[in-house]
């Protein structure tokens, strides 16, 4: 995703983050209101209240035909001409109505006709002049309005309606939401539950150095005009060629972070609850209160609203005080009662409602931060209600009992998806689901390795207990009653789970009906793997045996089949590529199975079809699988392959299998071709030869099974060839044009005579169908087999023949992807289309190909042997760094499991100190006290665990850590490490120590204190147990999908690449909305639509629109991502241009020296992408005319692109340029004459004398010349007459504005070419007259006749 072109990918936003629409709040309602802390008028953009508003929540108006439009859900629509109509508006028209709510005025809501009155509900309570009340009911003439009415069907609602605010009497319920609303109100600005990791809370630094809101014109313009006010100076730490990399700054403080003290206690009072006799009077419970003039007070919670009584803390009094200040809402109370809350409150809510939206939605799954400042730990009686009842299965909104989960997330998948509301109706109600299962999935895994959480088998050892705590199954990661013997033990344990659930992320990708997979997520903490479930309705009632009726229990002894089964996971078989197949069971009969044996099928007490154990769904890799007498492909065995494995469960990954299939798909489109020409050669052309393989060929297509068509029967014709269209057919040029120019022929006509009725084009597809392993004959159908190699199953002999070709198409794939995907990975970094900056970009670089992180270390080989390694040192630095944080997370695992939770802090701190401490003898501090307590209850405490009696974490050593981590890199990635200690590594591989220490706390979920470490002290050790704050889990889940939008997003992508910005603009517009109504506010797709919208605002010159857009894109990264997240650094970037753009210099500055000091922590200095950084920071120093930063800067930059680009790069010619440009602003016309000659030279070799950019650069050649000349005259004329000199003024050329900012624009691969606007009318003229002519290859797009007011990238050699 990090990528030089991401700005416009034409692949979808695989990560990216989430937002309200393009007003401040536009759609961002959520399924439960709850979660919707949305502004709607009261919002720091400005706006006084949202204009259209999306909500997917009720039934929509539609036109039938476009529905059907966006139903066939087909690629092939998508770059087609239909989106045009496809553009469905979601919104009907919004209406006004005022709000009037006791003792304030009345004013105007902007609301739409869908809304539920909840939703004012909700905007009410978060309104700064009304966020104080929670029990009311919104009256419309005297009449009551249903809480989840919708809108339109209110009588008599209309504009300009008045709506009146009534006060409720309370509950206990309602009761206690207003106290938790309250501690919430007076806790929003305190960032302590995004440390701790709670409630989807996370942290964000961009209003640090935006000082608020980038939208406000007036500050900007007392700002922006007068430059000298600008203070320029970047931090010490950031300049190139420092070495010192400090933590402290990855948190700046916010100047007005003083968390402001309106009341110092807030708890349930030790009365409660009340005596019979006071519940008649109307007591709901009782509060303790001390204001911070230090007045203690006891509050009673009535029906009518809140008063002081006479109770004291001893003594229980009830009866009202003198005066009781009865009011409805606790504010008001507290008002009255202490000035100092009055003021403070005030304040607190002013500031609330200035921060951005994005700053306080909750995210959808939780974002922990590695580091975090010591927090105080303040009193918190909604905290410590939470703790005692800890929530175990009372989740607030369904009172009283605990959620189904397994029904909850089946039942969002059965709802229906005929047209578009139905389909945002259900992926929003399955989005929600998931994210609220991941959370409490997580919760109750925590408790069980805590130990909160009896097991249901309490009489087996630890390792062996499953657990069940609010309707999710629990299970560790060890191999129980050895289920995995035979493939590997423990280690296969561990994989299974994650296996699984890429099977559960499949199968739910391909979302066929009536067959169900589990709720699953896989969390690792303390060192343990818990693997989470929803349960099977009646699975715990019976027998494993009784209930699995399709697969098989013992791994292929048994396997039973059943029709419905095979029925339903056919429809799978297309798009998963697996193989229908026979095995045979212990009778020795054959059975027919449609997925791995493993592969089982219950059928729950509520009817439906389950599958459950999906770790095989994919087909193994024989590289990491040594066979018996199998022998594997040369290009295997001469990079070492096959190689020995932890487990027998190495598969590959679903993106291989698609790389693979493609690839498979060129090839035999050549081949048909081929002879085809041939055949044509042989003799002259019959008229009816071509038609019948021209069908043939089109069948071919969908074997690619891009789309789930359903048929299998060879005259199926699929319009799918757009897909292959983009980047296959197009690749294979030349050889395959008779082909191509009629496969769409008859598609055009809908006619479809049968396909075979030549014989001869029948034998060329049957040569071809043979050549590429197909399981077809007639027409181009590759699947795997996914039981081939497991032990113990068996096959027919019937099938000999299928199982050998099955056998050698895994062998393909094997070395497909050591001799097509790792060279293709190595060499999108050398062309840097593939940046990655880190450990987790690096993974996914590697994932997107198909590459498993287990081929870390040959990658790492390959990197090294190519002759182009320097320029890729950066990718290989990240990699070792991968590779032995990697290592030391195994080990890191196995040491925590011995530790018990007493010596957690302590242990952890020591483990850091082995792994990073230059202090060679790091002795681990056991508590001499514990140690003594730890003999007397050893009997009581074996329920948690792995509780052995442990202390043997203490005697790790660095030494022994670094030859563990050696022999942990040989064994697992097969690839040596030769080093003894930290210093040695760091040294021979140039790592810094901070890198390391980020990337084992994010991979081991390790959260440590924010300050200056000092890693190369001889002397003590790093960390001390104080260092070590928390430990949180590592998560893994299902990411469900919102398909429409995507396919919105996709399409403007498309239009964007063929130069139609405006109709591009309003698809992303539209996805946007769409993802706004599925995902709610926050999410990384949402992210690269804002990335995207901000870009394509920018070059369509709406500056203001561009920074607005992008600063949510920037906050939502923050959120989503996290704060030093690659992407968010990038964000960073293009914010700062926006910024630059609009005239607000110093925080351009200020935004580009927080990207590289957050680069810095990441990935180091050396890195292709800070050179692009320090270009943009040495242009806006220029540009402030702080010439000597700015030359530092873009030398560092220029010696940075000559390393990574060549010396002959364009690159480094235009980093010669502005090196030139600096130079000549500071009068040293020497210095610069000899950097344009350089970058004239370039030119001049790479593009010929006649190109404009040579033209350019030989002028300003000229230019200095003259310069250089006028200033020796001068200095020679002082010399010679001295004072009395006549001297001529020099132009000391201070750079405009508007000459940074182009330069800004194309080192930042965005150019404008100025087109009038006729010429842009024959543009588009033309443009549609070639794609007539284009119709039958519909999926090209025309790019070489895109109108050109776009290029995405500057050439690169």
């Amino acid at each position: 995703m990090v990528s030089k072109t991401d700005d416009i990918p034409a692949s979808a936003p695989s990560c990216g983050p989430a937002e309200l629409a393009d007003e401040a709040g536009d759609g961002a309602r959520d399924a439960d209101a709850g979660s919707r802390t949305h502004l709607k008028e009261s919002c720091g953009c400005g706006h006084s209240a949202d204009t259209a508003m999306v909500n997917g929540g009720g039934t929509h108006e539609h036109t039938e035909e476009a529905e059907s439009k966006l139903d066939e859900h087909s690629e092939a629509n998508c770059s087609d001409e239909s989106n045009e109509q496809e553009v469905i508006v979601i919104q009907d028209t919004g209406f006004t109505v005022k709000i009037q709510s006791p003792g304030a005025e009345p004013f105007d809501l902007q609301v739409s006709p869908q809304e539920m009155v909840q939703e004012i509900h909700q905007v009410l309570i978060d309104r700064e002049d009304t966020c104080h009340r929670t029990c009311f009911s919104l009256q419309l003439d005297g009449n009551v309005l249903a809480n989840f009415a919708e809108l339109k069907s209110i009588e008599g609602l209309q504009e300009g309606s008045l709506l009146k605010v009534v006060e409720e009497p309370y509950t206990v319920r309602e009761a206690r939401i207003h106290v938790r609303h309250i501690r919430d109100l007076l806790k929003s600005l305190d960032p302590s539950d995004a440390y701790n990791g709670m409630d989807c809370n996370s942290l964000s630094f961009l209003s640090v150095f935006t000082d608020g809101d980038l939208g406000d014109s007036d500050k900007r313009k007392k700002k922006g005009s007068e430059l000298d006010q600008i203070d320029c100076t970047p931090p010490e730490h950031i300049l190139p060629g420092g070495k010192d990399r400090p933590l402290v700054p990855l948190q700046p403080q916010n100047k007005d972070c003083k968390p402001m003290q309106c009341l110092k206690v807030l708890t349930m009072s030790g009365w409660n609850p009340p005596p019979g006799n006071r519940k008649m009077h109307g007591d709901l419970m009782y509060l303790y209160m001390v204001t911070v003039e230090e007045r203690h007070v006891s509050v009673t919670a009535s029906t009518r609203g809140f008063y002081l009584n006479q109770s004291t803390t001893y003594t229980f009094n009830p009866k009202p005080a003198n005066p009781s200040f009865l009011c409805h809402s606790l504010v008001e109370l507290l008002s009255q009662i202490s000035p100092a809350f009055k003021k403070n409150f005030t304040t607190l809510q002013k500031k609330r409602v200035q921060r951005h939206p994005f700053e306080r939605i909750a995210t959808p799954f939780q974002v922990y931060s590695w580091t975090s400042p010591q927090v105080d730990h303040a009193m918190d009686c909604v905290r410590a209600e939470d703790a005692y009842t800890s929530r175990l299965g009372y989740e607030e909104h369904i009172p009283g009992q605990t959620r189904d989960w397994n029904e909850e997330l089946q039942t969002t998948r059965e709802l229906p998806r005929k047209n578009l509301p139905e389909r945002l109706l259900r992926e929003r109600a399955i989005f929600k689901v998931h994210s609220d299962f991941a959370a409490a999935a997580t919760r109750g895994a925590m408790a069980v390795i805590d130990g909160n959480v009896m097991a249901i088998n309490p009489g087996d050892e630890t390792h062996m207990q499953m657990f069940i705590w609010n309707n999710i199954f629990f299970s560790l990661g060890f191999d129980v009653r050895d289920h995995y013997r035979e493939l590997g033990g423990d280690a296969a344990a561990h994989a299974a789970p994650t296996n699984d659930l890429s099977g559960v992320r499949a199968y739910g990708a391909v979302d066929v009906e009536g067959l169900y997979t589990l709720g699953t997520v896989v969390v690792d903490y303390r060192g343990y793997r818990v693997t989470a479930q929803s349960i099977i309705p009646g699975i715990l009632e019976r027998e494993q045996e009784q209930s699995v009726i399709y697969g098989s229990i013992d791994f292929g002894k048994t396997v039973v089949s059943h029709g419905k089964y095979l029925e339903l996971l056919e429809k799978t078989s297309r798009p998963l590529k697996v193989q229908r197949h026979n095995v045979l069971n212990e009778k020795n009969d054959a059975v027919e199975l449609c997925s791995s044996v493993e592969c089982k099928g219950i059928i729950g007490n509520d009817g439906r079809h389950y599958i459950l154990d999906l770790l095989r769904t994919f087909p193994p890799d024989l590289n990491f699988l040594p066979v018996e007498g199998e022998e594997l492909p040369p290009e295997c065995q001469r990079q070492g392959f096959p190689r020995p494995h932890r487990h027998r469960l190495a598969c590959l990954r679903q993106e291989l299998i698609e790389a693979f299939v493609e690839h498979r798909y060129l090839l035999f489109m050549k081949m048909a071709a081929l002879q085809l020409m041939q055949q044509k050669a042989n003799k002259d052309a019959n008229k009816n030869e071509m038609p019948a393989i021209t069908q043939t060929s089109e069948t071919e297509t969908d074997g690619d099974a891009k789309q789930s068509a359903s048929s299998d029967s060879s005259a199926q014709v699929s319009t799918d060839c757009s897909v292959q269209t983009d980047n296959g057919l197009g690749a294979t040029e030349g050889d395959d044009k008779p082909l191509k120019a009629a496969t769409n022929g008859p598609l055009e006509n809908g006619e479809c005579k049968s396909p075979l009725e030549d014989p001869k084009s029948r034998e060329v597809v049957l040569n071809a169908c043979k050549a590429v392993g197909s399981i077809s004959n007639t027409s181009f159908d590759i699947r795997f087999n996914p039981d081939i190699f497991s032990p113990g199953v068996r096959f027919p002999d019937d099938s000999a023949d299928d199982i050998q070709k099955q056998k050698q198409l895994l062998k393909d794939s094997a070395a497909f992807l050591v001799s097509c995907q790792i060279p293709s990975l190595v060499k999108d970094c050398l062309d840097h289309s593939a940046l990655p900056m880190d450990g987790a970009t690096l993974t996914e670089a590697l994932h997107q190909r198909g590459i498993n992180i287990r081929y870390l270390g040959n990658v790492l080989e390959f990197v090294d042997k190519t002759p182009a390694k320097d320029q890729l040192e950066h990718f290989y630095r990240i990699g070792i760094i991968e590779l032995i944080t990697r290592c030391a997370k195994h080990i890191f695992k196995t040491y925590l499991q011995g530790v018990e939770l007493s010596a957690l802090s302590a242990a952890v701190s020591h483990f850091l100190n082995c792994f990073l401490s230059s202090f060679a003898d790091a002795v681990a501090h056991l508590p001499p006290d514990e140690l003594v307590s730890r003999r007397k209850n050893r009997k009581r405490r074996n329920r948690v665990p792995g509780s052995g009696d442990n202390t043997a974490w203490a005697s790790l050593t660095p030494s022994e850590l670094w030859k563990n981590i050696a022999s942990e890199a040989q064994s697992y990635y097969h690839f040596t490490v030769q080093c003894e200690s930290v210093d040695q590594v760091v040294d021979k591989y140039g790592l810094q120590k901070m890198t390391l220490l980020r990337e084992i706390s994010v991979k081991a979920g390790i959260q440590i204190l924010i300050k200056e470490y000092n890693f190369d002290s001889r002397h003590k050790p790093t960390f001390t147990e104080e260092d070590i704050l928390n430990i949180f889990p590592v998560v893994k889940h299902v990411n469900p999908k919102a398909s429409d939008a995507f396919h919105f997003f996709q399409s403007g992508q498309a239009k964007v690449q063929q130069g139609f910005l405006k109709e591009g603009c309003e698809l992303i517009n539209e996805a946007l909305n769409l993802f706004n109504n599925v995902y709610g506010a926050m999410h990384v797709e949402i992210c690269a639509c804002l990335h995207l919208l901000a870009r394509l605002n920018y070059i369509m010159g709406d500056h203001a629109e561009a920074l607005s857009n992008q600063q949510k894109a920037v906050l939502m990264s923050e959120r989503v991502l996290g704060i030093e997240h690659p992407n968010t650094i990038q964000e960073y970037m293009h914010l700062a241009l926006y910024c630059f753009a609009n005239g607000q210099l110093s925080t351009a500055l200020k935004l580009l020296y927080r990207a590289r000091y957050l680069m810095l922590l990441v990935c180091g200095e050396d890195h292709p992408e800070m050179a692009l950084l320090d270009s943009n920071i040495g242009l806006v120093l220029h540009g402030v005319m702080e010439y000597d930063l700015s030359l530092r800067f873009l030398e560092n930059a220029l010696a940075n692109h000559s390393k990574y680009h060549g010396a002959r790069s364009l690159k480094v010619a235009l980093s010669h340029h502005l090196v030139a440009r600096v130079y000549e602003s500071k009068a040293e016309f020497r210095s610069a004459l000899q950097h344009e000659k350089e970058g004239y030279t370039i030119y001049k070799n790479q593009m010929g004398e006649a190109h404009e950019k040579t033209k350019e650069s030989s002028e300003y050649l000229k230019y200095l010349t003259q310069q250089a000349v006028a200033l020796q005259r001068t200095m020679n004329e002082i010399y010679k007459n001295g004072s009395s000199a006549s001297i001529m003024p020099l132009k000391f050329t201070a750079p405009s504005m508007a000459n940074i900012l182009e330069q800004l624009n194309i080192i930042n691969g965005i150019i404008f070419i100025p087109l009038s606007q006729k010429d842009l009318e024959s543009l588009k003229a033309e443009v549609q007259r070639r794609q007539q002519l284009q119709e039958p290859e519909k999926g090209e797009q025309p790019t070489q006749d895109s109108p050109p007011e776009l290029e995405d990238k500057i050439p690169v050699d």
